[in-house]
């Protein structure tokens, strides 16, 4: 079959690393093509040099039999769009605003036909959205449709998605596959970056498996297996379900008593809830984004303050303690949003490994920080943790994203906490390393931390929680038994059906 895309010997280096090396990969029009691969394999970096953002240093790029030089303008002339893993939207401007943007043909812009157009898209591919709402009062699930339909409307024949479930509840997964499949029915080509081996079976035709900045194998989905792809990804069998023995719960560590908390839209968040996390234990806590979670992980790390209601920690009211005095007491903080509260981007892998904790004894002296003992710990951090690259004075805007996760979780586990809040902890992180943050939380509870798990991985939840709690609109739908349980009768709580 003629493919439209065709790259070949592509290779990219960068300072300390080769993304990419000698890379062969193509696409067929009415296909979704997924592009695995562990943190760092170089999946990202070969997408945005077919997007034009990065130039290759050898090789040649083919549309449609033709060899090009793209950037970004090109690239969307000739067809192809991407939803980058991080959005870039401008919050303040509207969906139509942000869709059209860079699209403008003369000086006046007919604003309502313009909001029709988006309206129309939005139906034709179930992507439903209001064309007038702004970006800043949207959920996480909604600005991903706002990024796959500003592709669109750019005419794109070939769209990239990196990591497009890793935001999403199993409902908007099913629907954003449901959009998927109309696409490669229209005879659009879609590729599909994710580390959820799952997905790749559920929705691909085609994969790619990446390692070390090369492709390693590329096969028909119908002709391999998760434990083969994950063989390649990885170099060894992974196990998808770690093993662990039945939880010993202590004494309880932290209670929350009829705590509300507001929204970063000044809206009710946490309504009166109440819920205890006992030491040993895993409690899981899952639900449809925007439903609470976020801010119920704020509120005890101290990051967002609450309105009513007490927070106990140890016997102790914590309900007005910031984030130093939570971090001082033994919590320790994985957020969901690592960009955002987890790292440093322009400050190196050794930097960020003590961001929170630099005022310690282990790093702090009289004349300032230690960074022979800081540099320690970074090395520590990347062997155990197995960032990419290996070199602790390296800016982590220069990581992958799923290697600035790993820093992040290995940072605050290296804490050793009473009370471990884990936010969505393997978002964006490959299937050798979820196996190995899975073992170090179960390890964590063995030796007595009361891990709290928040995360929109059902399948995660399930393998993890030792209890496990549904939020709905603020409030606790439910807690069930996970070994008892299956994914349908969590997503009708998460739902607010059951």
């Amino acid at each position: 079959m003629d493919y439209i895309i065709e790259m070949e010997n592509i290779t990219k280096r960068f300072p300390l690393t080769v993304a990419n090396k000698g890379v062969n990969f193509s696409v067929r029009l009415g296909e979704i093509h997924a592009l695995v691969g562990e943190n760092g394999a170089g999946k990202t970096t070969l997408m945005k040099i077919l997007y034009g953002l990065y130039q290759p240093d050898t090789g040649e790029i083919r549309i449609r039999g033709k060899s090009m030089k793209l950037h970004p303008r090109v690239a969307i002339q000739e067809g192809i769009g991407m939803v980058h893993q991080h959005f870039m939207l401008i919050s303040c401007f509207t969906v139509t605003e942000n869709i059209i943007l860079g699209q403008e043909k003369g000086r006046v812009i007919d604003w309502k036909k313009r909001a029709e157009e988006v309206r129309e898209l939005s139906c034709k591919y179930g992507l439903k959205i209001d064309p007038e709402a702004r970006i800043e009062d949207l959920s996480v699930g909604e600005e991903q449709r706002v990024e796959i339909l500003k592709a669109l409307y750019r005419g794109a024949e070939v769209l990239i998605l990196d990591e497009p479930t890793s935001v999403l509840s199993p409902p908007e997964v099913k629907q954003l596959f449901q959009t998927l499949q109309k696409l490669k029915e229209e005879g659009k080509a879609v590729i599909l970056i994710t580390h959820r081996l799952k997905e790749v079976f559920e929705v691909s035709d085609r994969v790619t498996v990446m390692k070390g900045g090369e492709v390693v194998g590329a096969v028909d989905t119908r002709e391999t297996t998760e434990e083969e792809l994950a063989c390649l990804m990885i170099g060894r069998a992974i196990l998808f379900k770690p093993p662990r023995r039945r939880a010993r719960p202590g004494k309880v560590i932290l209670k929350l008593e009829n705590v509300s908390a507001l929204s970063s839209r000044r809206v009710p968040a946490l309504c009166s809830l109440s819920l205890a996390v006992r030491e040993g234990e895993i409690l899981g806590v899952g639900g449809v984004e925007g439903n609470g979670q976020t801010e119920l992980g704020e509120v005890i790390a101290g990051l967002r303050p609450i309105s009513q209601g007490k927070i106990i920690l140890r016997d102790k009211d914590v309900s007005q303690y910031s984030a130093r005095d939570m971090w001082e007491a033994g919590i320790s903080h994985i957020p969901e949003d690592r960009l955002r509260w987890g790292i440093i981007e322009d400050y190196s892998i050794k930097e960020n490994s003590i961001l929170g904790q630099q005022f310690r004894g282990l790093y702090s002296r009289w004349w300032g920080i230690d960074f022979e003992a800081v540099r320690s710990l970074a090395e520590r951090l990347i062997d155990q943790y197995s960032l990419q690259p290996q070199e602790p004075e390296i800016p982590v805007r220069l990581l992958s994203g799923g290697n600035q996760q790993r820093l992040v979780v290995g940072r605050e586990m290296s804490k050793e906490p009473h009370l471990l809040i884990a936010s969505q902890p393997t978002r964006g992180v490959d299937v050798g390393a979820i196996e190995f943050i899975h073992r170090k939380f179960i390890e964590a509870r063995d030796q007595g931390t009361a891990v709290l798990l928040i995360s929109a991985d059902l399948s995660e939840l399930l393998a993890l929680s030792d209890r496990l709690l549904i939020m709905y609109q603020g409030r606790i739908a439910g807690e069930i038994n996970p070994d008892d349980t299956d994914e349908e009768t969590i997503s009708l709580l998460m739902t607010g059906v059951k």
